[in-house]
């Protein structure tokens, strides 16, 4: 099945804010095995310039989850998920993320092509937060391999 040209530039609000915490930050560094004391350790962050802990810089990954959620569990879109693999990731930053910002998100398909027998979803997180400043846009393609 296709991917439906008709739904480039639909956009997947995320249900709810997301609240950036000293926590979740560190459990991220973790996962990540990146031990730089700006995600863990205030007083470093603030050392270092930060007004808290920042965000390591793959974070946002977690901000475009639902939107891209959304668009994939979409059965109108056409995306057969056992076929995805993924295909690139960007970010392209206003400034850092830290411990305490609350942030809201949107999520809108930005590409729709085939090539070599495979389609490429390629879907964009816009993150602003509560006072509408830009944060930053994470970009994903997803591959979704031909049969």
């Amino acid at each position: 099945m296709a991917i439906n040209p008709d739904y480039l530039g639909r956009e997947y609000p995320a249900p709810e804010v997301y609240e950036v915490t000293r926590g979740k930050i560190r459990e991220f560094a973790e996962a990540v095995n990146d031990p730089n004391p700006i995600y863990v350790d205030r007083a470093a962050a603030k050392a270092a310039g930060h007004p808290d802990v920042i965000a390591p810089p793959t974070f946002p990954v977690i901000l475009g989850m639902a939107g891209s959620a959304q668009a994939i569990a979409d059965p109108e879109l056409g995306v057969d998920f056992s076929r995805v693999v993924h295909g690139d990731q960007s970010f392209h930053y206003t400034r850092p993320l830290h411990a305490g910002d609350v942030l809201s998100s949107v999520t809108r398909i930005t590409g729709i092509k085939s090539l070599g027998g495979n389609e490429l979803l390629t879907l964009e997180t816009v993150a602003t937060a509560d006072d509408g400043e830009h944060v930053v846009t994470a970009s994903m393609m997803l591959v979704v391999r031909g049969e």
